[in-house]
């Protein structure tokens, strides 16, 4: 879904929107009254009705907005060249013109969830690896044979968080903990040993309070020792190596989505999914979208129930092109796609929502500091243009204006006599 914008204020392309018609001269009229007060212009007219002024009446007719949709109080007389004129009555309620940030946005589906998940597969045997292990790779890669040996003997739910230090599942009550970093354990490690592996142990190490040692890449006897209060508190054998079935290394706290495996049964194959702790939106970006978004990018996200909340573009994968239909034709590149994640930081104003369908709008365009009003006050000019009806101490007055940005039913105006803080007619 995205939103309409007009053509820079040309008065020809607004007012194909702006639909109007001519009724017979009003008979009525009514009081101004503030926009923000609320209720119909019934509620504010009274119960008597007043001849409108001679003058008034020679004036070309009055054209009247349609509800839901922008329109006119009157259509000015003459050849709309004077820079005010008068109004043909009284509005029925009035607004002030507000200096403000207008921004434009597109609007686009997303979905609200924990994000992609991952699986844990029962590690592979043999090779340098060590007896036991795992491996945390994406839903369908291929990452382990899971060909692990032992049984399963300790699973966590659906729904349960895990974080550094806790155990992913036990196999012959041996735990197999969480560590954080982007580099698996995929070797026994031990005095002598050097690598990115060795870094991502020690830094976990510290991080679980375990001091004594030097944070690099060179697992030293200092690190051994780390290792032997760690295992102690793992009520493991404590050995001073580390295998990859001590461990199963993630980017950060994870949260169960499905448990593949049952207790009692092998360590084989596929054991949990899991995804991140946090809520995130995800969106399949339209291609021509992507000029809206780079990594930081904020956002509006609209939940089921009407509450916005502000999120971040944390992600952007690459385009990728939708696959064939059913009757075989190949997708163009317009129908090609970016996957977009957004954060989201304050996770309490996403309520009770664990998934569900949200609104995401980017900015597309945005003007600060502009003279804006709303749409509804806006009334075509005979000949061509648009005016406002401008309340003053002496009386009401028509002034012509240039438009500018459309956005959430504000318009930017500008022109002779239109200042900040003017009251001017919104048509009941």
């Amino acid at each position: 879904m995205t939103s309409e914008r007009p053509a820079d204020g040309t008065p020809s392309d607004v007012s194909a929107d702006i639909p109007s018609h001519t009724p017979p001269a009003p008979t009525a009229d009514a009081s101004s009254t503030d926009i923000s007060s609320g209720g119909s212009p019934e509620e504010h007219r009274g119960p008597r009705r007043r001849p409108l002024r001679a003058s008034l009446i020679t004036l070309a007719a009055l054209t009247v907005v349609a509800a839901g949709g922008i329109g006119a109080t009157g259509v000015l007389g003459g050849d709309g060249g004077e820079s005010a004129e008068a109004a043909p009555s009284s509005p029925a309620k009035s607004a002030t013109v507000e200096k403000t940030t207008l921004t434009r946005g597109e609007t686009v589906d997303g979905a609200l969830g924990y994000g992609e998940a991952t699986t844990v597969r029962a590690p592979a045997t043999g090779g340098g690896s060590g007896a036991r292990g795992a491996t945390a790779g994406g839903a369908d890669s291929d990452a382990g044979s899971g060909s692990g040996t032992g049984t399963l003997t300790w699973l966590p739910d659906v729904g349960d968080e895990i974080e550094r230090g806790e155990s992913v599942y036990s196999a012959d009550e041996r735990k197999s903990v969480l560590l954080y970093g982007s580099t698996p354990l995929y070797r026994t490690l031990d005095v002598g040993s050097e690598g990115k592996d060795v870094l991502m142990l020690e830094r976990n190490l510290a991080a679980l309070g375990h001091t004594g040692f030097t944070v690099d890449e060179e697992y030293t006897g200092s690190t051994a020792d780390a290792v032997r209060a760690w295992q102690e508190d793992l009520g493991r054998e404590e050995t001073g190596e580390v295998t990859p079935g001590d461990a199963v290394v993630a980017p950060g706290a994870r949260r169960v989505s499905d448990v593949g495996a049952a207790r009692g049964g092998a360590l084989s194959g596929d054991v949990l999914t899991w995804t991140g702790t946090g809520r995130v939106v995800t969106v399949d970006l339209e291609v021509r979208f992507e000029g809206l978004v780079k990594d930081g990018t904020k956002a509006t996200v609209t939940l089921p129930d009407g509450t916005a909340v502000m999120a971040k573009v944390t992600d952007i994968g690459a385009a990728a092109t939708a696959a064939p239909s059913d009757g075989g034709e190949d997708k163009s590149a317009e129908d090609a796609t970016l996957p977009v994640e957004l954060t989201v930081k304050d996770q309490k104003k996403l309520g009770r929502y664990q998934a569900a369908p949200v609104d995401v709008t980017l900015a597309a365009e945005s003007r600060a500091d502009v003279l804006a009003v709303p749409v509804s006050a806006l009334i075509a000019r005979q000949g061509g243009g648009y005016a406002v009806q401008a309340i003053t101490d002496d009386g009401v007055e028509n002034r012509p204006v240039e438009l500018g940005l459309f956005a959430d039913g504000l318009v930017e105006v500008s022109g002779s006599g239109i200042t900040e803080g003017l009251r001017v007619g919104v048509p009941g």
